[in-house]
């Protein structure tokens, strides 16, 4: 009887894997970007990006042919995510992963960054598209559903611009970023809407609060490489909400401190990493004391929650606390 049992556990485990781990990739990928700019910037002698560029690469490609193992054996199970209102929106994390693999080797080879960048934008604009139409015309949706976990799909075309600008497709660039931010704005309002005046997210999707800096933060860095370096009014707007964002979600610091890890937590990472990027952009433009502290701060605190959360990742799974029913 345990022998059965024991049998069956892994593929059990694999049934219940969640399209949310592609976020891992995101944090990492993020994080990558973030120290390959510092040390540009700075000019390091020493490259940590080099060994979270192959992290980041290396565990893409593990949970990629995982979750394909899963869709193959398991479709009906990958169905049931896409049509669960919250999980659906975590399927860019596919596309967004390749996207930020595709800036963050664009520096080492423009040719494997090109067909990353290519299927991930075409990816991009597929998941876009079937999720709008999803959310356009259904039967399910409540006022509950809505998170911030809904910014994914648009963060995903804000994005596009960062490497497709440098592989020489400017036009293609500004119609992702254009349905990004006319996307974000209206979107930006239903979640403050619910934030408002309905029960707030449950206690385990707090961390996707998190998710609100992304949109502004990457938009600043893609205004940025859409106007080929220059840091204009617009770039200064955004990057000052992202700001204020950050600012507003640190204030209530102890609402986050007493939750439990879980895979959520992950949705701490990229965002902190885009305004990680964005302020490095602001102190090599803007300079002054100010982005000469915030900069190193908030690379220090993006490299301590990256540990911590590789940490956890690595222990829950090893408990066998992840990729099991909910």
């Amino acid at each position: 009887m345990n022998s059965a049992a024991s049998q069956h556990a892994p593929h059990s485990r694999l049934a219940h894997m969640p399209i949310s781990l592609f976020a891992i990739v995101m944090g990492l990928s993020g994080t990558t970007i973030a120290f390959e700019r510092i040390e540009h910037l700075w000019s390091w002698t020493i490259h940590p990006s080099t060994l979270l560029l192959i992290l980041s690469a290396g565990i893409y490609g593990l949970i990629a042919f995982a979750y394909l193992s899963k869709f193959l054996r398991y479709r009906s199970e990958v169905i049931g995510e896409f049509n669960h209102p919250i999980r659906i929106s975590f399927f860019p994390t596919m596309s967004i992963g390749l996207l930020l693999l595709a800036i963050a080797i664009l520096q080492y080879s423009p040719t494997i960054a090109l067909a990353l960048w290519a299927v991930g934008s075409i990816t991009q604009l597929l998941f876009t598209l079937l999720i709008l139409s999803t959310w356009i015309h259904h039967e399910r949706y409540q006022v509950q559903h809505s998170n911030p976990a809904w910014f994914i799909p648009i963060v995903g075309n804000i994005l596009v611009p960062v490497a497709g600008v440098p592989l020489g497709f400017p036009e293609i660039s500004w119609f992702y970023f254009s349905v990004g931010l006319m996307m974000w704005t209206p979107l930006l309002a239903v979640l403050f809407n619910r934030f408002f005046f309905h029960p707030m997210v449950p206690a385990k999707l707090l961390p996707t609060l998190f998710i609100l800096i992304a949109p502004p933060a990457v938009g600043c860095i893609a205004w940025f490489k859409l106007h080929h370096g220059v840091l204009d009014d617009v770039a200064r707007i955004l990057y000052y909400f992202g700001l204020f964002i950050t600012l507003l979600l640190f204030f209530q610091w102890r609402h986050f401190a007493r939750l439990s890890f879980a895979l959520p937590w992950w949705a701490y990472s990229f965002p902190l990493a885009a305004m990680t990027i964005a302020s490095s952009i602001m102190l090599e433009k803007v300079g002054g004391t100010f982005f000469a502290i915030l900069t190193p701060v908030l690379l220090g605190l993006l490299s301590i929650l990256i540990v911590v959360l590789l940490f956890n990742t690595s222990r829950a799974m090893l408990r066998g606390e992840i990729c099991v029913p909910e």
